[in-house]
C-alpha cells in the first residue's frame, strides 16, 4: 500500500518565534527523505517533522543535528504503511499484529521541553476519538503555534 499523506509540515523556531511549513515530499515518501528534507530547516531547538496518513496516524519527528528522534502514534500502523514500518524498524520495536492494541511507540518525550509532557503526550496518543490532525493541532497549540500550523495546513490544501 502506498502511503497518503494528508499532510506534512516542519515547525522551528528562530529567535523565540515559530515558523511552521508545508513539507515538500516528492514521490512515495520514506523516512530518510522526510528526515533529510527536515535536516535543511535552521532552528534552535531542532525542527519538527508533523505528518499526518490517511486520517489514519501521525509521525512526529524531531531533528536535532544528526539526530533524528520519532513518535508514532499508532505502533499497529506498521502493518499497513511503509512509512510506518520504516519508523518501527528504526525504533528497534517488533511489529505488532493487526489485532493488537492501538498505541504510541518511541520517543514520548520528544517535545517535553518544548511544551508537552510526555505524559501528555502519551494521553493524548490514546484519544481514540481524535483524528491524527487533530491530535497535532493539540500538539501545536500545546507548544505555541497554533495559528502557524493552520496556515500551513490550509496552505497544503
Amino acid at each position: 500500500m502506498t502511503t497518503d499523506l494528508d499532510f506534512a509540515v516542519a515547525a522551528y523556531t528562530e529567535d523565540g518565534v515559530w515558523t511552521v511549513t508545508p513539507l515538500v515530499l516528492r514521490g512515495e515518501p520514506d523516512l530518510s527523505t522526510v528526515v533529510s528534507a527536515l535536516r535543511r530547516y535552521p532552528g534552535e531547538a531542532g525542527v519538527l517533522g508533523m505528518l499526518s496518513v490517511d486520517e489514519d496516524f501521525f509521525i512526529l519527528l524531531r531533528v536535532i543535528g544528526g539526530r533524528a528522534r520519532l513518535l508514532i502514534s499508532d505502533v499497529t500502523a506498521a502493518t499497513e504503511w511503509p512509512l510506518a514500518r520504516q519508523v518501527v524498524d528504526e525504533l528497534d520495536i517488533p511489529l505488532a499484529d493487526d489485532d493488537d492494541e492501538q498505541v504510541p511507540a518511541g520517543d514520548l518525550a520528544i517535545i517535553a521541553d518544548l511544551g508537552m509532557s510526555a505524559m501528555d503526550l502519551g494521553a493524548l496518543c490514546d484519544d481514540v476519538d481524535l483524528y491524527p490532525e487533530e491530535m497535532l493541532e493539540e500538539i501545536a497549540e500545546a507548544l505555541g503555534f497554533g495559528n502557524q500550523f493552520h496556515e500551513a495546513i490550509e496552505a497544503v490544501g
